[in-house]
């Protein structure tokens, strides 16, 4: 008997200890402590706040999903006309209609067929006949444009949620909304204007031939136009400070020679000038592709383009074999530090809009903690005291379980790196309410065990016994419920259910174990012939 109350005195301890020990960081000025067991147990450190507590930003975002189906189309678009050459099919027009047509007029009438049978591996578009015997339209089918508009949100939402992971943001909220919105929460976020940036930057890398066949000059003034197969976009030039302070015109192919699909890896790297640069690798494919075209083009310009803006425009001076690159464009440390998490997590399949940016104060967040703890201690010394004048030693030490309950609740919260919100706190208060319940509940049974005549040690078996299945019952439907919260709902609505399930659960320990331990205790002692209760 002794024995067993041993166990379940240092199962107690041992548990109350290791939890408080992760509360530390979030009471006293320091950020964290080290495992005590590494491998096996994570550090402890500060409990993190959500959005409501702390402050940051909240940011609605609706994915521009046509722009991914315009695209596809020019994507479309690329592999008829590489169709048609390899058929040696001319061409006398090839141009976009729309999001989702495309317009092919051959020189000749007589292959029309040819090139109609040409494209007939393209499944996806439907092939019609034009308005003159030399002319075919496709369009792309529509049940492929949605589901390239829904992958597109899909992928933009992995998108963002790996650029904020590696930006380095606690917690964060990300979250689709309907069929186009993503919401994204970064509680505690210092610049909010920097994640915003790094956020809704398409990111689109290209690298692209600069053709120095038309004045670029002329070309933006409109004395020239261009073909079709040219481009005209604009390069930074930025000063010795690092600071953009204009741009000019320059002239591109539009057809990309390698683009940030091939690409494996950016990393920031200094460069000679005590500037920055973002030096990037890629794929086998890639590298190949970049080696010959280097190879067959030395001495030309190479354009480096992100989201259409040119960011340098390097001479090639011998082929690049080996799959590396690096970009230059005049880079502060955090501007290639940012442009290379944006390169890592991959581009946007289309645009983001901001549709709503609310930046939310941490003053908020204070005023709701400081009147959640004056709560919480008023209510906490009020129930402390009724419990200890109604039921004497008896609510003593269901006082002590309570106040184990609370440091074993808030110590996993901590140890699981949960974030605390408002609704948050509220499961913990839920929780809270219900363990004060069970230790009445018990209680008042071993009361009722006493008036019956019984001995101490019988009434204390007799009122546990009867307690029991009540109290599992209340408490197995309440994690019935509080997981159907979690599996079916939002952010906050989750928290509430993770600090509900997790204060029921405790609650068990606390109650059946860690109050009866101490009875065991007593009575096994020596015989008890009144309880204060």
């Amino acid at each position: 008997m002794r024995k067993r109350i041993r166990g379940r005195i240092i199962l107690l301890v041992v548990a109350t200890l290791l939890t408080g020990y992760y509360i530390v960081p979030s009471i006293f000025p320091v950020e964290s402590l080290p495992s005590l067991f590494p491998g096996l147990l994570p550090r402890a450190e500060k409990m993190n706040l959500g959005l409501d507590l702390q402050g940051g930003i909240h940011l609605v975002l609706e994915v521009q999903a046509e722009k991914a189906v315009e695209n596809a189309t020019e994507r479309q678009l690329g592999e008829v006309r590489r169709l048609l050459e390899k058929e040696k099919i001319d061409i006398a027009q090839l141009d976009r209609e729309g999001n989702t047509g495309i317009v092919l007029r051959v020189a000749k009438a007589a292959e029309r067929d040819k090139a109609l049978k040409a494209l007939g591996d393209l499944v996806t578009l439907d092939k019609l006949p034009g308005a003159t015997p030399d002319e075919l339209r496709l369009t792309l089918q529509s049940k492929e444009a949605r589901r390239i508009e829904e992958l597109a949100v899909r992928q933009s939402l992995e998108t963002i949620r790996n650029r904020v992971d590696q930006f380095g943001v606690t917690e964060p909220h990300i979250v689709p909304e309907g069929d186009r919105r993503i919401v994204v929460q970064l509680p505690g976020i210092k610049d909010p204007q920097r994640a915003i940036n790094l956020i809704g930057k398409t990111a689109l890398l290209e690298l692209k031939a600069v053709d120095t066949s038309v004045n670029p000059e002329e070309a933006a003034q409109g004395k020239v136009a261009l073909a079709q197969d040219l481009q005209l976009l604009n390069l930074r030039e930025v000063d010795d400070k690092r600071q953009v302070v204009g741009k000019r015109p320059i002239i591109v192919v539009r057809r990309p020679v390698i683009t940030g699909a091939n690409l494996t890896g950016a990393e920031v790297r200094p460069d000679d000038q005590g500037g920055w640069v973002v030096s990037f690798t890629l794929d086998d494919e890639g590298a190949r592709l970049f080696g010959d075209f280097t190879g067959a083009n030395i001495g030309r310009q190479l354009a480096i383009v992100l989201d259409d803006t040119v960011y340098s425009a390097p001479v090639i001076r011998s082929k690049i074999g080996e799959g590396k690159g690096q970009i230059e464009g005049g880079f502060t440390a955090e501007t290639a530090r940012d442009l290379a998490i944006v390169l890592r997590a991959g581009a946007l399949p289309a645009p983001v809009q901001i549709i709503a940016n609310l930046t939310v104060g941490p003053s908020l967040g204070q005023d709701s903690v400081r009147q959640g703890i004056h709560a919480a201690l008023v209510a906490a010394i009020l129930v402390v005291l009724l419990m200890a004048f109604y039921y004497k030693v008896s609510g003593i030490i269901a006082d002590v379980a309570l106040a184990l309950n609370s440091i074993m609740l808030v110590g996993i919260l901590v140890a699981l790196r949960a974030t605390l919100t408002l609704p948050g706190i509220a499961g913990i208060a839920l929780g809270i309410g219900m363990a004060v319940d069970s230790n009445v509940l018990i209680l008042e049974r071993i009361r009722e065990e006493l008036k019956l005549g019984k001995t101490v040690r019988s009434a204390i078996d007799g009122g546990y016994d009867k307690a029991f299945v009540t109290i599992v019952d209340s408490h197995v439907t309440t994690l019935i419920t509080a997981l159907a919260l979690f599996l079916f709902g939002t952010g906050p609505i989750k928290g509430f259910a993770v600090t509900l399930s997790l204060g029921v659960a405790i609650n068990l320990f606390t109650a059946l174990v860690g109050t009866r331990v101490v009875y065991d205790w007593m009575t096994s002692r020596r015989e008890i012939r009144a309880l204060s209760i």
